[in-house]
């Protein structure tokens, strides 16, 4: 990332709110696998165990149990989500690892309370257990550490598990989507990040009028840490350009419709900027859905048949009617970049800031982008 010192960026907005950030379900299932996989080769839990997150990080996580048992320990860590409203705050995240026979990997599987995927549609195969592509690097990690530290071989069984973790689930859209049986592990920076609606936006605020006090004319409203890497490979932009706008994207464009800029790029993934392009300024999955009726009409203006309009609008996944229209040859995700940028430009209301928009994939592909445009 660019230079651009620490008063702007993620960063400055989460410490101008003043909220506790917290550890995600991947964080915490990583350290519990850290703290048995140590167990099994030497005998004794680390108490507390430290793990490092993918943007370096030392954390270190008390155990709530530990047992270590013939060939397989289990330790357990309590989840605090910090100041985040997160219904999995207080969830007891168990992983029991079990040693297999040399060259057999990391196998991961679903205990009691963690899904099972049964639709396409997800980063995931369906049958595979919902533990998140990068939960699962962090917890490969961790256990090749331990074994280099210990002289194991690195071949293990990890059975994640949360206490209640069917029922926590029903409070989230796992059911709809085809993850049935509990929750999913989940995390790409290993932090949850606290979004209070008003010390939130207030941050975006700040770090709107920091960009503009810098004199920059081009900032990015992101919808996370993945889009914010993506932004800044494609316009080399500073830290203190980066906004966080998390679900807000009504947030940003009304303040900057107050206090413009020259350009505004929105980064953010693809099913999230669906919910902007059909018009949703809050995009967080309890306020506004993936409408797949709306992804197929925008389709049939690309060039979809019939058949695929009509597969697009079953699909289980706005990723799902992505994938049928990239097989197709129909340019959806540019389609919904273009409809995201012109219903900011309606929210910015002829103020003087041109807008593209970006939509990427959990990894960070770009899969549909927009020219700029302005009034």
């Amino acid at each position: 990332m660019s230079a651009g010192g620490g008063s702007g960026g993620r960063d400055a907005q989460l410490k101008h709110t003043g909220l506790r950030p917290g550890w995600t379900t991947g964080a915490c299932a990583t350290a519990a696998t850290t703290a048995a996989y140590t167990a099994l080769l030497t005998g004794d839990f680390p108490d507390p165990v430290t793990i490092t997150l993918p943007k370096g990080q030392r954390p270190a996580f008390a155990l709530a149990a530990e047992e270590l048992s013939g060939g397989a320990a289990m330790a357990a860590v309590v989840k605090d989500a910090g100041d985040d409203p997160d219904v999995t705050h207080g969830a007891l995240i168990r992983s029991t690892v079990r040693i297999l026979p040399a060259g057999s990997g990391v196998v991961f599987r679903a205990g009691p309370g963690v899904g099972t995927v049964t639709l396409p549609g997800l980063p995931l195969e369906v049958g595979e257990p919902a533990i998140n592509p990068v939960p699962r690097q962090m917890m490969r990690e961790h256990v090749a550490e331990v074994a280099a530290a210990h002289g194991g071989g690195g071949d293990v069984e990890i059975t994640v598990s949360v206490d209640h973790g069917e029922e926590i689930a029903r409070s989230t859209w796992n059911p709809r989507i085809g993850i049935l049986g509990g929750l999913s592990i989940l995390g790409t920076t290993g932090v949850v990040v606290p979004y209070s609606c008003s010390a939130w936006i207030d941050s975006i605020r700040r770090g709107v009028d920091v960009a503009r006090a810098a004199g920059l004319t081009h900032v990015a409203g992101c919808t996370g840490s993945t889009s914010e890497k993506t932004v800044t490979t494609l316009y080399d932009l500073p830290e203190i350009a980066l906004l966080d706008m998390g679900d807000f994207a009504g947030a940003v464009l009304k303040y900057i419709r107050r206090h413009p800029v020259d350009r505004l790029t929105i980064c953010g993934g693809f099913a999230k900027l669906s919910k902007l392009a059909a018009g949703h300024l809050d995009l967080h999955s309890a306020r506004s859905q993936v409408d797949k009726g709306f992804l197929a009409d925008l389709a049939r203006t690309g060039g979809a048949s019939e058949a695929l309009a009509e597969e697009i609008g079953a699909a289980n996944t706005g990723l799902a009617a992505l994938r049928l229209c990239e097989a197709a040859g129909v340019p959806l995700g540019d389609l919904v970049a273009a409809r995201s940028r012109d219903e900011a430009l309606a929210v910015l209301r002829g103020a003087p800031v041109a807008v593209d928009v970006v939509c990427i994939d959990r990894a960070g592909t770009v899969v549909g982008r927009s020219s700029p445009a302005g009034p």
